[in-house]
């Protein structure tokens, strides 16, 4: 047996089954075999992982481009993203126009410069995007397509998008159930009880990180998933809830999954260590914002459960200089794929609270078959792509967030020491990362059509 790679003497970590002492070997991208440790073979390059995790290479289905340096982001955040066992990422695009223009722009400045493989989300805004939904699956490969309930009215405006209402909702369910294997990935958040209690709150001059947690009560958060549940399952729809934050969030998303199993869930990992009491300031605003220690205990509850499938980063690379203003004004969100292993395996697999099989499939088979990359992403066998994440469970290191490469420049996790990090990060056989030095070539990555399998559009 002569391979291009094999992977010795690791603890082979499956998503939802045993681990196995298992090597493994690939060849032209490829995984090929899964033999029994010691196996005789013969490879152009071997790794001995003894002592270590094999993971399948890990999947970041929620990031946001757009937001850093637009053409060099491809490479800062695919660096990140590496960085931290990632060899797959799916980024969100939020565009009033239509997608034509942008995908061929975007596809060519990613594939220059993106070091682990990729795929797009498109946000639908308007009737326009509404109309060309079957386009989108069969020319550009995109079958998620995000849908912000709150942008009602003038929210969406500082992302350049239209106000919609519960009637295109319901539109936009119907057609993505007309082309199966579609997901509308539903923002749940009921944006008219938010603004009432946020004006109330500037009014009163209240302008803590606590006052931002407050103004966006859990209940919105709820509310908002009971109205999707229905609408999905009155429509047939796929429906993708993502940051969930709450307790009163997930209790409704077990209820709805009862009646109705189309419906999946993704939280983030600041749901999983924050409270509102943290004392980072405006650092800390986000959209949902921290909740309480009984919302944070909930959401490691749905995760070792399996009520929450997907853990994914949320991650925005904005600078530090956008948060540290006022924080009704502060910028949204931080940078976070590459701490998202490490703060699993710290704060969950380490304190009890998680298994590693959990944490395996929420990053890697679930994210893969929700998205439709089951077919080359997500597990370790024969067939699918060569992707590994090695990973020593007991290295201890303090969280740089300069030395891990994205434009943005902070982390909410900087400083603290966490344990359990990837050392290794493998796409399609060519490794990229190697102890927290990149080593792969720009444009190694590759764009990801996801084709709908039997989708019914023309």
């Amino acid at each position: 047996m002569d391979f291009d790679l094999l992977v010795r003497n690791g603890t082979v970590v499956f998503p939802g089954r045993p681990q196995a002492e298992l090597d493994v070997a690939i060849d032209q991208g490829k995984i090929v075999a899964l033999m029994a440790r010691g196996t005789p073979a013969v490879a152009r390059r071997s790794i001995d992982a003894a002592g270590r995790h094999v993971f399948p290479g890990l999947i970041d289905c929620h990031l946001h481009f757009g937001f850093a340096e637009k053409i060099t982001e491809y490479s800062t955040e695919t660096t990140y993203a590496a960085q931290g066992g990632f060899s797959t990422v799916l980024g969100y695009f939020l565009n009033n126009e239509a997608y034509d223009a942008v995908f061929d722009r975007e596809l060519g400045h990613a594939r220059e410069r993106c070091l682990v493989d990729f795929g797009f989300h498109f946000s639908t805004a308007n009737e326009l995007h509404l109309s060309e939904l079957g386009r989108y699956v069969d020319e550009f490969g995109v079958t998620s397509f995000k849908y912000f309930m709150n942008f009602k009215g003038e929210e969406g405006r500082y992302l350049g998008l239209d106000g919609t209402d519960d009637g295109y909702f319901h539109d936009l369910l119907e057609a993505a159930a007309g082309l199966r294997d579609v997901t509308v990935v539903c923002h749940t958040e009921n944006i008219e009880i938010v603004n009432r209690i946020r004006r109330k709150f500037q009014q009163q001059g209240r302008d803590t990180l606590r006052d931002w947690c407050l103004s966006k009560p859990a209940f919105t958060e709820a509310e908002n998933i009971v109205r999707a549940g229905y609408f999905a399952e009155r429509l047939g729809a796929r429906i993708y809830v993502p940051h969930l934050s709450s307790r009163l969030g997930l209790d409704e998303l077990r209820k709805w999954r009862e009646r109705y199993p189309a419906v999946y869930a993704e939280t983030c990992p600041h749901y999983l260590t924050h409270t509102l009491d943290a004392d980072i300031g405006s650092l800390g605003k986000a959209n949902p914002p921290f909740r309480t220690q009984d919302d944070v205990d909930a959401m490691w509850e749905g995760l070792a459960d399996g009520s929450i499938e997907v853990v994914a980063s949320d991650h925005v690379p904005r600078k530090r200089a956008t948060k540290e203003k006022g924080i009704w004004q502060a910028s949204q969100g931080f940078p976070g794929t590459a701490t998202i292993l490490p703060v699993l395996l710290s704060e969950g697999y380490h304190k009890g609270r998680v298994s590693l099989e959990r944490i395996c499939d929420s990053l890697t088979a679930a994210p893969a078959r929700i998205f439709n990359l089951s077919d080359r992403k997500g597990d370790i066998r024969v067939g699918l792509d060569g992707d590994l994440t090695i990973v020593d469970l007991d290295e201890r290191r303090v969280v740089d967030p300069v030395a891990l490469g994205s434009y943005a420049d902070y982390s909410l996790y900087e400083g603290r020491m966490l344990t359990g990090w990837p050392t290794m990060t493998i796409v399609r056989g060519e490794i990229v990362m190697q102890d927290a030095r990149i080593v792969g070539a720009p444009g190694h990555g590759r764009y990801l059509r996801r084709p709908a399998i039997g989708a019914g559009h023309a």
